[in-house]
């Protein structure tokens, strides 16, 4: 069992309020949420209008699940290039055996 854990952080160039802000955040949580079952919120910058950064982890039964779940994770980023730039990008993954 491998146990996924990092962070995004995030630039929103066009966001002009923390009401932009929000939308494209709540948007990005939910698909990743819904579509790979991965633990996310925003643990920084509530107060900003331009940043944020993403908490995420994920429990995982093979290191190939760990690959899939940071690489979908970065492909919906993408997904939301037209709004937020990726900064920085951090994972950390922990095999666990009994």
């Amino acid at each position: 069992m491998f146990v996924l854990y990092g962070q995004a952080k995030l630039f929103l160039p066009q966001s002009s309020s923390l009401k932009d802000k929000r939308q494209v955040i709540q948007s990005i949580i939910s698909r990743i949420r819904k579509r790979y079952s991965v633990s996310i919120c925003e643990v920084d910058y509530h107060d900003l209008w331009q940043r944020s950064n993403l908490g995420f982890a994920a429990v995982c039964s093979t290191y190939t699940e760990v690959s899939l779940i940071t690489d979908a994770i970065k492909d919906t980023l993408d997904l939301y290039q037209d709004s937020c730039e990726l900064i920085d990008f951090e994972i950390e993954s922990i095999k666990h055996g009994l």
